[in-house]
């Protein structure tokens, strides 16, 4: 269970480290190739959601933030223990969502950066968190379909 919190803890440092370094070496709107036409990174603040949605709802996002970290944390205790795939998903879940409520109650703002293109597609700048929360729910539902799927097989034996 502990490896569970290390991993989150892990990746809230990295948040935060990419984050402040973003902060304090460049200015918002500020853009860096990495891979041209592909991957840059850019310097954005959000004050919504993901895409900008429910911009400046601050405290709508600290209630449902709290909310979301006590039954994240409830269901690694549960389903931790029994399956180490929906623990890690879990985890990243919870540092994700940890990450982004430390910008939101600090900066009133979330610090975003890795900006991509998907061939003319900008897709929405994001940041460490955000990609460990889209991870973390993508393996909640592999692991989920596996469940599912030993469920069905144990039955059918």
């Amino acid at each position: 269970m502990l490896a569970y919190y290390l991993l989150a803890l892990g990746m809230i440092i990295l948040d935060q480290i990419t984050k402040w370094l973003v902060v304090t070496n460049m200015r918002i709107g500020e853009s860096i190739p990495i891979i041209e036409n592909f991957f840059y990174l850019t310097s954005h603040r959000n004050q919504g959601a993901a895409w900008g949605i429910l911009q400046g709802q601050m405290w709508f996002f600290y209630i449902v933030t709290v909310i979301v970290i006590g039954v994240v944390i409830y269901y690694i205790q549960q389903y931790g223990k029994e399956s180490k795939l929906a623990g890690v998903a879990l985890s990243l879940i919870l540092a994700g969502a940890i990450g982004n409520f430390i910008d939101r109650v600090l900066r009133k703002e979330v610090v975003d950066f890795a900006d991509t293109y998907i061939f003319t597609y900008d897709f929405p700048i994001f940041n460490v968190a955000d990609s460990s929360l889209v991870i973390g729910v993508i393996l909640v539902m592999i692991a989920t379909f596996l469940d599912e799927r030993k469920k069905k097989g144990s039955i059918e034996t």
